[in-house]
């Protein structure tokens, strides 16, 4: 528990309260010192199927802030797969290891798909590992859209599935802007990995004003808050 405080950065009694919810949602079993993480993912299918409406208003906005000829890094989830939906007929180069984004947009001759290699997740279809990221250290985005299991008060991005966390850093890394897209829902969230800080964001696209203190802290850190539906946030 000491350990995942200090490599987290945040207290025990977070740790702890992460820990239970993460055992209430089958994530993990608790042991004596710490937790042993459950085997397999909630499949993508089921997480699909939660908050559609939600996940495409949010999508149709961060569609709209690229231009024709641009390259766009979708995230692995479901949000990122909704905006792919909101891509076809465009001329962009799309980069994923998202393999339902790269069902969607395969048949789609205008777009130029770079599909990212590495380890198979069945039950989240999608691909993770160090052949990802390497690929990713290959490659730039004018755009990533990345996804989130949740954002702390205090503006950090977490992750509830560990094996993620390294290629979305990567993804980071690879890309000019860096856009978080994240319904209500999300706002404040928990997660056991830290994917990145609010200085790592460039933007925000939501669907409903955002807590205030997580508000405060995005602002502070000079990422622009979007409102899915309307002009500014």
């Amino acid at each position: 528990m000491t350990d995942l405080s200090e490599q987290l950065g945040v207290s025990p009694a977070t740790i702890r309260r992460d820990l239970l919810k993460l055992e209430e949602d089958g994530l993990l079993t608790r042991v004596h010192g710490g937790a042993v993480a459950e085997e397999g993912d909630q499949p993508f299918a089921e997480v699909a199927e939660v908050r559609v409406a939600e996940k495409d208003a949010i999508a149709a906005r961060a569609a709209a802030l690229v231009a024709d000829g641009q390259s766009v890094l979708l995230d692995i989830g479901t949000t990122a797969y909704r905006l792919a939906r909101q891509l076809h007929g465009r001329r962009l180069t799309v980069i994923t290891s998202n393999l339902v984004v790269y069902e969607e947009l395969a048949d789609d001759e205008g777009i130029e798909l770079v599909l990212l290699g590495g380890m198979l997740r069945r039950e989240y279809r999608s691909l993770v590992g160090f052949l990802t990221e390497d690929n990713l250290r290959q490659l730039h985005a004018d755009w990533l859209f990345l996804g989130t299991s949740g954002v702390r008060p205090g503006g950090q991005v977490m992750d509830t599935t560990v094996v993620e966390v390294p290629v979305k850093r990567a993804m980071i890394k690879a890309s000019d802007k860096v856009v978080l897209l994240a319904d209500a829902a999300k706002f404040p969230g928990t997660g056991m990995a830290k994917v990145c800080g609010p200085e790592d964001l460039d933007m925000v696209v939501t669907n409903a004003p955002v807590d205030p203190a997580t508000r405060a802290a995005l602002e502070e850190a000079g990422v622009e808050m979007v409102l899915a539906g309307k002009a500014q946030a």
